[in-house]
């Protein structure tokens, strides 16, 4: 048997391990980008009709739209040509006018007018502008419809696909051994499950469409500039690989700052859900300043993240648009000399330029759209390390089941460790016969409460096993096991409800009757019937609005109501008063009755009548016995009673 002091994994409060005002959180090592947005893409796999519907409604959506501005520019064609025929003689030719300009030497006007589809003297032709305004209101009508339906269906798909993941999530931390949550901090894993989920929503909500749309606006728009004119669409194509560099280039350095600022904004939820949980404590003993200067460490590690992913993140429009803005200024450029020279119109320069804005801008949104997917592809990751993270053994694909009258429990050469070298509990064996009340003690530190752990197979032993009525727990479905345990615990936890709800939550489907039976044994139903509105009592989530004994009994009332063949009691007494004390003692002496209890206690007159008393030392059972035979043995059992109630007699003298 071990004698080195055993030490058990502290859950961790805040961003740092061992207590309110531990070390620094490990940093979190980036997965990359690629694999990670692959793996999100997957997870929209159930969607896929839907999809295919979304891409159909957006190609038509694009198709509409791109046709506008060549149509539109037959429209300023109209306007134009008819502005210039009007001032010519409508006795003449399109040829014969022609000839004449170039004739006085006017060439340049020569050439203009011969790139015009225009008849001398008619003027604007109206019925046919109107023509092309109607066609062009009707597309661009049908474009909206089709955008909006296309995000209609879009949103159903984005929104069932995260219901989906925090279904995942919810499921996977079910599935979690409880060393997880002894290591992880509660509000890095709070943040995990809220924050990063809603930024992986809100990513996929506004990229999909956008990326979607944009890319086949570039497409429909490149074939329509090519079609306008190959000369400036060539252009035009300059911007393509300036934006993929630009965007390459940022994007590097800016997934690297978006990991790091979702990884600074959980350690914040956890300094800060940890300050507040522990509000009281900080008060007491002063450490309000200490407080402050972690949270406005953490914070300012956050600012700093977030401003540097922000403002990485946030060059790519500007470039975009500068980029864009100098190959409009070559655009409008050669085209106007293309028009000068007859070979375009002015209508085609005007769809082209309205065609090159239509090109740059879903360039600049792709680009734009970098730092919003580099943050949710961060938070993605952090998700899916939770995902990935090492679950609980499965339970037996054919479980073994106990006798459900019994309760006889027992440790058969048990061996156990926290941390592989560290020794804890070895070789360890005791029996708990069905009815008897076992009390253990010893100092803090000697593995009282793990050897709960290990009966409620919170924690699998490393050696031995642990029967509960002649049947292996290993072998035992987890959730038949704890059906049979019955749970108090020194802290008390109530959910916001009413006392009927925090007692019947030990077995929902109880009767009314049967609550109010269990309440009567356990002695709540008398404090409730005080309270105005009794059993339908709202508490909060703190159970505020009652005692702290008051608590105590609800939780007794609880496990009465769950009818356990084992009871487990942890220490359930150490935060009241005396005299609550004792209708806690009554009540779990009723809680007792006929069924094998487990007692953990530092107060020793609490467990004088338990049948059987472990006396526990660094992870072994050093005495075993009665009240009275432990005190007359006079080892580590008469050593504890006597330092607990004679200690206020040494001071005094």
């Amino acid at each position: 048997m071990s004698t080195s002091t055993p030490s058990r994994p502290q859950m961790r409060r805040g961003p740092g391990g061992g207590g309110p005002f531990g070390g620094q959180m490990p940093t979190e090592k980036s997965l990359a980008f690629g694999p990670s947005a692959k793996r999100l893409l997957r997870r929209l796999a159930p969607e896929m009709p839907k999809l295919v519907l979304v891409a159909i409604l957006a190609v038509g959506s694009v198709v509409f739209t791109v046709l506008g501005p060549k149509l539109l520019g037959n429209g300023t064609n109209l306007i134009v040509a008819g502005a210039f025929s009007k001032g010519l003689p409508s006795n003449l030719t399109k040829a014969q006018v022609i000839a004449g300009l170039r004739a006085k030497g006017q060439d340049q006007y020569a050439s203009l007018l011969s790139g015009m589809d225009l008849t001398p003297g008619h003027g604007i032709d109206f019925t046919a502008l109107a023509h092309v305004l109607l066609v062009v209101l009707a597309l661009y009508v049908v474009a909206s419809g089709f955008s909006w339906l296309q995000s209609y269906v879009l949103n159903g798909v984005v929104q069932r696909t995260v219901f989906r993941l925090r279904a995942d999530v919810e499921a996977k931390l079910h599935r979690m051994p409880l060393s997880y949550f002894d290591r992880t901090p509660r509000g890095e894993t709070l943040s995990r499950v809220t924050n990063d989920i809603d930024n992986v929503s809100q990513t996929l909500q506004q990229t999909m469409s956008q990326l979607l749309t944009s890319l086949l606006t570039v497409v429909g728009v490149l074939v329509m500039m090519f079609v306008v004119s190959p000369l400036l669409a060539v252009i035009a194509l300059v911007t393509v690989p300036l934006t993929i560099i630009i965007t390459t280039l940022i994007a590097i350095r800016s997934q690297k700052l978006f990991l790091a600022q979702w990884t600074h904004t959980g350690a914040l939820n956890a300094q800060i859900e940890e300050a507040f949980s522990g509000h009281a404590l900080v008060k007491v003993f002063g450490r309000h300043r200490e407080v402050e200067e972690r949270f406005r460490e953490k914070n300012d590690e956050l600012y700093r993240a977030s401003f540097g992913a922000q403002f990485v993140s946030g060059i790519i429009m500007p470039a975009m648009m500068f980029v864009g803005n100098l190959v409009f200024v070559a655009i409008a450029v050669v085209g106007a000399l293309r028009v000068a020279a007859g070979a375009m119109q002015i209508g085609d320069v005007q769809a082209f330029i309205q065609y090159s804005r239509s090109f740059t801008q879903p360039l600049t949104q792709l680009g734009s759209m970098a730092n919003v997917l580099q943050s949710g592809v961060a938070s993605a990751e952090r998700v899916f390390e939770v995902l990935d993270a090492q679950e609980q053994s499965a339970d037996p694909a054919d479980p073994a089941t106990a006798p459900e009258t019994r309760g006889r429990l027992a440790f058969e050469d048990v061996s156990f460790r926290y941390v592989p070298d560290k020794p804890l509990i070895d070789d360890l064996s005791l029996v708990a016969e069905p009815g008897q009340t076992v009390a253990i003690v010893g100092p803090t530190g000697a593995g009282k409460t793990t050897l709960v752990n290990l009966m409620m197979r919170f924690y699998e032993v490393d050696a031995g096993r642990i029967t509960l009525d002649e049947v292996d727990v290993a072998s035992m479905a987890r959730d038949d096991l704890r059906r049979r345990m019955g749970m108090v615990l020194q802290d008390t936890w109530l959910f916001s409800g009413t006392i009927r709800d925090n007692i019947a939550y030990g077995r929902p489907e109880a009767s009314e009757s049967e609550i109010v039976a269990a309440a009567e044994a356990t002695y709540v139903d008398r404090f409730v019937r005080s309270l105005p509105d009794g059993y339908d009592t709202v508490l909060d989530d703190e159970g505020s609005n009652i005692s702290a004994g008051e608590k105590q009994l609800l939780t007794i009332a609880r496990a009465f109501l769950s009818r356990p063949s084992v009871l487990i009691l942890d220490e359930a007494t150490s935060s009241v008063d005396t005299r609550t004390e004792l209708l806690v003692q009554q009540a779990m002496s009723a809680l007792r009755q006929g069924r094998t209890s487990f007692v953990i206690a530092h107060r020793l007159s609490t467990i004088r009548d338990a049948d059987l008393i472990l006396v526990m030392e660094s992870g072994s059972i050093v005495e075993q016995g009665s009240h009275a035979e432990l005190l007359a043995a006079g080892g580590a059992y008469y050593s504890l009673y006597n330092a607990q109630f004679a200690g206020a007699l040494v001071d005094d003298e």
